[in-house]
């Protein structure tokens, strides 16, 4: 491909894209290798550079822009070495016109960014919302300790996690396919420790999807105890059962749950829980550097759909916990509504239960639990809450 080609091949996609995002259809990920899926002369070279466009575009962009080629001159603004490329060459694409409007740049829509603004994540941390994630591993210690990887380097306070240098393929490590190792954010490994576990509990991870955070509480717990994984997702949760045999996690029984008779399936765990962990569905704000593309799926609606499953899911999680118990609320959310306000109105509907102190090796106290910002923690953004149930 050409280098205009390539920047016609990014117009298209972000074309797709944007009308997934409007859709709810598929991420930019899966439309990206669909797209060289039928396009097999386009080599590594040409993959590579597409995608490196098509991401830089989305990260220029704050709103969903209405076609992929006024994202793209909105890259164009910003780098005139793509500029120069709309030529109008055999298969790239058209001259600029003196009268084309390129899309808005900026960190989120308007809307989303009032939210932030009004949550206390201040204006100086938006761009790092939107910067690219480093690749974080935790170390399996149920496993042998894996043989060193070049490149990476030691998380401060964190004592099982690695940074790699960007790019590394991971599923290629030998430790990798020995579950001695599991792709872990250092933000997500540290909300986890809020659980406590510890050999011989009984926890329910609640909504555990494929088991990222199961994977490290079986861990802590040295593989001793109960260790319940729930979902109401099947194909998220069938992929834990494979990934808990690699990592040598004997501990963990999953069971699929019936959204709306979740209680009911549950029964047997009601009042015995030592902690239950609740990685809440939510708005994802946190996790723009992963997926910037989420920034235009969006809507206050869905996130007012989203506030009441996390109080649903509260109400399911309370009910498991024993006396003296805890339960463990985190959000992968800036957002005040899915997390400080959410844990305020849970405590405010049941004033015997009481926010736990928290000791976590990153983040700032922010209402009744703590608070990660890529900005200040280099990590995704997460809200954290420890909430105790009486004796």
């Amino acid at each position: 491909m050409t280098p205009s080609a390539r920047i016609q091949a990014a117009i298209d996609l972000l074309d797709a894209i944007a009308t997934a995002a409007r859709d709810q259809g598929a991420a930019a990920d899966t439309l990206i290798a669909r797209y060289f899926a039928e396009r097999r002369y386009a080599g590594s070279k040409d993959r590579r550079a597409v995608r490196e466009l098509v991401y830089s575009a989305i990260r220029q962009l704050g709103d969903r822009p209405k076609s992929g080629r006024a994202a793209m001159l909105a890259l164009a603004q910003a780098e005139p070495d793509i500029a120069a490329l709309f030529d109008g060459s055999t298969h790239g694409p058209a001259a600029i016109g003196a009268n084309e409007v390129a899309a808005k740049s900026g960190a989120a829509p308007d809307w989303i960014v009032a939210k932030l603004l009004d949550s206390g994540i201040g204006e100086d941390e938006l761009p790092a919302l939107i910067d690219r994630a480093p690749l974080d591993i935790r170390i399996n210690r149920l496993k042998a300790a894996p043989e060193p990887i070049e490149g990476a380097e030691p998380i401060a306070s964190l004592p099982d996690a690695l940074r790699l240098p960007s790019g590394t393929n991971v599923e290629a490590l030998d430790a990798a396919r020995d579950g001695a190792i599991e792709v872990q954010d250092a933000g997500s490994q540290i909300v986890a420790m809020a659980a406590r576990a510890g050999p011989d509990m009984r926890i329910v991870d609640l909504c555990a999807g494929a088991g990222g955070k199961t994977l490290a509480l079986a861990a802590a717990m040295d593989n001793r105890g109960a260790l319940l994984a729930t979902d109401t997702d099947r194909n998220r949760l069938s992929r834990l059962a494979p990934r808990a045999a690699r990592a040598g996690a004997t501990i963990v029984e999953t069971r699929l749950l019936n959204p709306a008779r979740e209680a009911e399936a549950l029964a047997d765990w009601q009042d015995t829980a030592d902690c239950v962990l609740i990685d809440a569905p939510c708005s994802g704000t946190g996790t723009w550097r992963r997926n910037p593309e989420a920034r235009w799926r969006l809507t206050p609606d869905r996130i007012e759909r989203l506030v009441a499953t996390q109080a649903h899911v509260l109400e399911i999680g309370a009910a498991l916990v024993k006396p003296g118990g805890a339960l463990v609320y985190i959000v992968c959310s800036l957002l005040d509504d899915e997390g400080a306000g959410q844990v305020a109105r849970f405590l405010a509907d049941r004033p015997e239960w009481s926010a736990d102190m928290l000791d976590l090796p990153a983040g700032r106290s922010h209402g009744p639990g703590i608070r990660l910002t890529p900005a200040h923690d280099d990590t995704d953004g997460f809200f954290v809450a420890r909430l105790k149930r009486p004796c």
